[in-house]
């Protein structure tokens, strides 16, 4: 169930998306590659939005019109350029938080797993008794490397941070890193990055200076802790795939817990968006893309791969099937091995149990397919539809050439390629007349040895 919350005071979020992201050595931009089907920036995006922010800014630069693209109306695009660090990298939002009152949250684009309730504890910590300046997410990592340090004696205000560039040998003994998330008012938070520096070993101007120069004004900043897996950057394809193995560990854990049963939970792949009923049962090496819901009490059998597919209760899918986008299967209906069905509507009841390419169709409550049909449903330029009635029945080895529609009770022939209307009730035979030639065929392998034979002697 989502999480929805309502913020004390207005709230802003920032996003922080503007580096290259060379490790990925990709074209694509490094927060727009998916986790689960979705863009790693779409999580994070979709656990603030839990929190009903007033305004979402994201900080662009290299490939801002990939993101300006895919995240339309959902954000505000600024830009950063040059790319001179953190600090400069939200000062960009400034323009568009002219004249907001509220609470800011500065998040980064590659550290998609924040949930909304720790996003809120961070809000909530703003707001305690002693109004710290800012409020800090740390974390501690089982290898701290080159994350910036917190310093606390109480641990829930900080003495003091450090980046790992700057610190000493003994300040890098710490474990309490610096995520580099953070909540600050917005009255505060400009003022203060205003007066931020580059005087350090990167020559960046650094967000975490906020909290040194809160403290010469006598100010106190906060941190809150939360798990490492939880603000784990994204920078590579192999943290990508570690953090994609992560979400599906959850997820599948998730499915199992609300009563679906997993025989080989490892070999499972759920999307975003995956929707499971109870009683569900996932054989083996099943793949789910994006924009599947699936009812109580169906069986998916293994080596199946579903995306854009809703699934009504009691049906039974595969072993070896694929359901494409489109794709609607009413109550009890059976989808068999090597079956492939697109944009097409699967009846109460009615099955098409192997070797079969459903495509642009209706098929009517009770219909049966037999094995190695096919509605041909493209000429090349546009595509047709077939509309198969109730309890029609097909049989195997069919080729339905649309536009055609076959009426309930209608038996087609096996072999047929129907290009007209079959009425209700009516067989349709399509094929050619059946030749027969008696003794041709021991005459022909006599003269075939023959030949043979007379090549080797040859």
């Amino acid at each position: 169930m989502a999480l929805t919350m309502e913020a004390k005071t207005p709230l802003a979020i920032i996003t922080l998306a503007a580096g290259k992201g060379t490790r990925m050595k990709s074209d694509l931009h490094k927060v727009l590659h998916p986790i689960a089907g979705l863009p790693m920036i779409e999580h994070l995006l979709a656990s603030a939005a839990a929190l009903n922010p007033a305004m979402s800014i994201v900080i662009a630069g290299h490939g801002r019109d990939q993101l300006e693209a895919r995240l339309g109306d959902g954000a505000i695009i600024a830009v950063q350029d040059p790319q001179l660090g953190t600090a400069h990298a939200v000062q960009q939002a400034e323009a568009a938080l002219a004249g907001f009152a509220g609470d800011v949250l500065i998040l980064y684009g590659d550290v998609p797993f924040v949930t909304a309730a720790t996003m809120q504890r961070m809000l909530d910590r703003l707001h305690e008794k002693d109004r710290p300046l800012c409020v800090v997410l740390g974390f501690r990592p089982a290898d701290p490397g080159a994350y910036g340090r917190i310093v606390t004696e109480d641990f829930r205000t900080i003495s003091y941070m450090v980046e790992f560039k700057d610190a000493s040998k003994t300040e890098r003994k710490i474990d309490l890193c610096n995520s580099g998330l953070m909540a600050v008012r917005a009255e505060e938070l400009f003022p203060l990055l205003a007066k931020v520096t580059n005087t350090n070993a990167a020559g960046e101007y650094y967000l975490p200076d906020m909290v040194m120069l809160g403290m010469k004004q006598g100010r106190v900043s906060a941190v809150i802790e939360t798990g490492a897996d939880e603000v784990a950057g994204i920078n590579s394809r192999t943290e990508l795939a570690e953090a994609e193995g992560r979400w599906q560990a959850v997820r599948r854990r998730r499915a199992m817990d609300d009563g679906a049963t997993l025989i080989a939970p490892d070999t499972v792949w759920f999307a975003w968006d995956t929707v499971l009923g109870r009683d569900v049962t996932i054989e083996p090496n099943v793949y789910f893309g994006p924009g599947v819901t699936v009812a109580d009490h169906v069986k998916i059998r293994a080596n199946c791969h579903l995306e854009g597919t809703q699934i009504a209760s009691g049906c039974e899918v595969g072993p070896f099937a694929r359901l494409r986008p489109g794709t609607v299967l009413e109550t009890k209906a059976k989808i068999g091995n090597f079956v492939e069905v697109k944009k097409s509507v699967m009846g109460a009841g009615a099955k098409a149990s192997h070797l079969s390419y459903i495509g642009d169709a209706e098929v009517g409550a009770g219909a049966n397919i037999g094995a190695g049909t096919i509605t041909c449903n493209y000429d090349g330029y546009f595509k047709y539809k077939t509309v198969i009635g109730e309890r029609a029945f097909i049989g195997s080895n069919s080729a339905l050439i649309a536009p055609v529609k076959i009426g309930a009770d209608a038996i087609v022939a096996a072999g047929s390629a129907v290009t007209r209307d079959v009425a209700a009730g009516e067989l349709r035979l399509v094929r050619g007349e059946q030749l027969v030639k008696p003794g041709w065929a021991d005459r022909f392998h006599d003269a075939m040895k023959k030949k043979k034979a007379a090549e080797k002697k040859g």
